[in-house]
């Protein structure tokens, strides 16, 4: 037994619990979810030690996560590589329940890594033509990019078993946690990782469901984007795109901004402002004018309306800092984006009881979120950015942050969806219009395909026919290869190219073949 911090993968609690460790006897019970150890609170242990001798093999049942007032232990997620449905397989699993997943991508070479890091959590992974499902199976999960006509779905129905809604089993996590519900158009995934990181180095030991991989994690052989601490709190990401957030009752909730994405600012502002109500705290951006309305606990912002308000800020090339109460807060982030995104973070944390010197401490440690806005500087001196900016007021402030580093920018687009793209095309020829300089360049790559059905009645092309004349090349290209030849002959040392796009999870390999063209990398700015 030890008494102290686990520093093992999906748990680091406080030492207010005991570990019992597992002793070379791995190849009866297999190896714990927690790499080597269980926790019990003090209190739970003095009934076992009346029960246990040294030796003894110990079986503790997980409890079932409750959906729809179904007990699940065994769960199916269709679509499970999504970064979404694998964020809730990973922390059911290092919670002891049983999952088991299938996708489309299954063969492709893009999600082997998520594959394997599933499989090694003890994840079955199947083909999606329902032979993943089968007599232990208790419920079976979808997103909203699956179709009815899938034959995941088909084996569940005539097994009788139920389909629930990813947001329903997440509703259902939410109500067993002291829960923080990061939402807002923009920023989600960014301000989840700060308040988890920052929550961690406060010692508060929280856990995590968001929709990207943390780098911290990755580090730590994870996927990245789920974690097991030892507290009852709870960071998640509550993504709108659907409507499905209202089925949220978070015990806190921050929105961030609102702006046309997926839907209507109208439904937009309903759906933010259902989520605040149902919180019992709950924080909001006052810079917003959307949110003006909103009843809230915390404002946070620039402006007077708000009520935690920096002293100052400082935008740097590579970096920003804000300053309140005579505390500096330097975080490693670009963009002046970054500093809406620490104000949120930053007062959550208070309100949890981070002490701020240690948070100071945190925000200069932060190491963010994997593809949003990672800088690459090459052998040829050229700026190569990912960044997942998908919609037009992201790709403004992405672009707003790689002209803090280069006066050049060469952005390359790979819009998502059919239905996304044609509901902001206008939206999307204003924001080139009014972003992009005399100099730059715009590449936009054919619309992301997901598979399902589709109404394909919109392209790239379509999008720079209607952009008109412009003072600044762009161009739609048929496909990578030209993509890369096009920039061969257009970018020059001490330019940007910033590749934006949301969901192909092959967009990482373009950023890599284009830092390799230029000579590879030459440095990886801290």
């Amino acid at each position: 037994m030890e008494v102290g911090i686990n520093k093992g993968h999906g748990v680091d609690s406080y030492d207010r619990y005991i570990y019992i460790h597992g002793t070379n006897r791995e190849n009866l019970v297999g190896a714990p979810l927690s790499r080597g150890c269980i926790a019990l609170k003090n209190i739970d242990v003095i009934e076992l030690f009346d029960i246990v001798r040294e030796g003894t093999l110990v079986y503790i049942e997980p409890p079932p996560i409750i959906v729809g007032g179904v007990e699940c232990r065994n769960i199916h997620f269709t679509g499970i590589f999504g970064t979404g449905m694998s964020a809730l397989a990973q922390y059911l699993r290092f919670q002891g329940i049983t999952v088991t997943g299938s996708d489309r991508l299954l063969a492709s070479e893009d999600t082997s890594s998520i594959r394997s890091s599933l499989e090694a959590l003890g994840c079955g992974i199947y083909s999606q033509d329902g032979s993943g499902i089968d007599k232990d199976t208790d419920v079976v999960c979808i997103s909203t990019a699956i179709e009815e006509s899938n034959a995941d779905i088909a084996a569940a129905r005539a097994s009788g078993l139920p389909v629930i809604h990813r947001s329903d089993l997440l509703a259902g996590i939410i109500k067993t946690k002291k829960t923080i519900a990061v939402a807002g158009t923009s920023g989600k995934s960014t301000v989840t990782a700060m308040i988890f990181e920052f929550l961690t180095a406060c010692e508060k030991s929280p856990s995590l469901i968001s929709g990207a991989p943390l780098r911290r994690l990755k580090k730590q052989g994870l996927i990245g984007n789920a974690f097991c601490g030892g507290s009852d709190l709870l960071v998640v990401e509550a993504d709108e795109s659907d409507g499905t957030l209202v089925k949220y009752s978070p015990n806190a909730s921050v929105i961030l901004n609102v702006s046309k994405d997926h839907k209507d600012i109208g439904e937009l502002r309903v759906l933010f402002e259902t989520l605040t109500l149902k919180s019992e705290w709950s924080a909001i951006n006052a810079d917003d004018p959307a949110l003006a309305s909103f009843k809230s606990s915390m404002t946070f912002g620039h402006g007077n309306r708000a009520m935690w308000r920096p002293d100052f800020v400082q935008l740097l090339s590579d970096s920003v800092k804000l300053f309140k109460n005579g505390v500096e807060y330097h975080l490693p982030l670009h963009g002046r984006h970054n500093i809406e995104n620490l104000m949120a973070a930053l007062c959550v944390c208070e309100h949890f009881g981070c002490d701020v010197s240690e948070l100071a401490d945190a925000v200069r440690a932060f190491e963010g979120v994997e593809r949003r806005f990672s800088v690459k500087i090459t052998l040829h001196d050229i700026y190569v950015v990912d960044d997942f900016a998908h919609n037009p007021s992201k790709i403004k402030a992405s672009v707003s942050a790689a002209r803090g580093f280069s006066k050049r920018i060469v952005a390359v687009y790979q819009p998502h969806g059919f239905g996304p793209t044609r509901f902001l095309k206008d939206e999307y020829i204003t924001t080139f219009r009014n972003i992009f300089r005399q100099t730059d360049s715009l590449y936009l790559l054919p619309i992301y395909y997901a598979g399902g059905t589709a109404l394909k009645d919109i392209s790239s092309d379509d999008i720079i026919k209607a952009l008109g004349n412009v003072s600044f090349n762009a161009m739609a290209v048929g496909s990578r290869d030209e993509l890369v030849d096009r920039l061969k002959s257009d970018v020059e040392p001490g330019d940007c190219v910033l590749v934006m796009g949301a969901r192909d999870p092959s967009l990482p390999a373009l950023v890599k073949r284009i830092v390799e063209f230029f000579g590879g990398i030459k440095e990886v700015p801290s």
